[in-house]
């Protein structure tokens, strides 16, 4: 854990629902972490999986892929793991996905997905192993991106690797959305929003052109955006 982690940065890094991590690690509401903490994400195979920032990813990498240390010693809890070596935006999983109602409550659907900007769609969702895990879409430097719903901003950051400067809003107790490579940073954590509220600037930090790369992820795990945009 460095400093600019919070438990739904880990989590959405991790892919998994922050609740789960909350549990899997007995962190109540409303889950503080601490510089230094190393967080349990999972069990495979007998390891654990835990994160503690970019120290443990290898510098000899490429820079779109995350590969953290392995170590099956189980007298050393500090070691990290990883289920998988990640390409940039991770891996899909097919994911069993709400029915669509017209009601928005605290455990269930969003009532209306916005779209975070208008432009042209570089690079469409994908199910594939390595695939992109949401949308990215074209622009110029400055150009306004919109809260896609309201919700409360629960990361307003740079601390994820591949990223850039990030906005993840949380809407509700199964939905998230992110928005990536931002050029300026316009809400602040803990920051309640509106949707079509404006959150951030396009821009190309960490990516190689200007873009927003903005995802939906549904209980943690990522689901098309095109399914739900109006």
């Amino acid at each position: 854990m460095k400093k600019g982690d919070t438990l739904f940065s880990i989590a959405f890094r991790a892919g998994m629902d922050y609740r789960a991590l909350a549990r899997l690690n007995r962190i109540p509401e409303p889950y503080t972490i601490y510089v230094g903490q190393v967080l349990v994400t999972g069990q495979d195979t007998g390891y654990q999986t835990a994160l503690r920032g970019p120290q443990s990813a290898d510098k000899s990498a490429n820079k779109n892929y995350s590969k953290p240390r392995v170590s099956n010693s189980s007298s050393n809890n500090a070691k990290v793991v990883a289920r998988q070596n990640q390409k940039r935006y991770g891996q899909n999983q097919q994911v069993e996905e709400p029915e669509k109602t017209g009601k928005s409550t605290s455990n269930g659907n969003v009532s209306q997905w916005l779209w975070p900007v208008k432009g042209p769609i570089l690079a469409k969702f994908s199910y594939q192993e390595h695939g992109n895990k949401g949308l990215d879409i074209g622009g110029a430097v400055g150009t306004p991106i919109k809260a896609a719903a309201a919700g409360q901003v629960v990361y307003a950051g740079n601390a994820l690797r591949g990223y850039g400067n990030l906005v993840i809003i949380k809407h509700n107790d199964d939905f998230l959305s992110a928005y990536a490579h931002n050029h300026r940073l316009l809400v602040k954590e803990r920051e309640s929003v509106v949707a079509g509220q404006l959150i951030a600037e396009m821009g190309n930090t960490d990516a190689e052109r200007v873009q927003l790369h903005f995802e939906i992820r549904f209980r943690g795990q990522s689901v098309d955006p095109l399914k739900y945009l109006k």
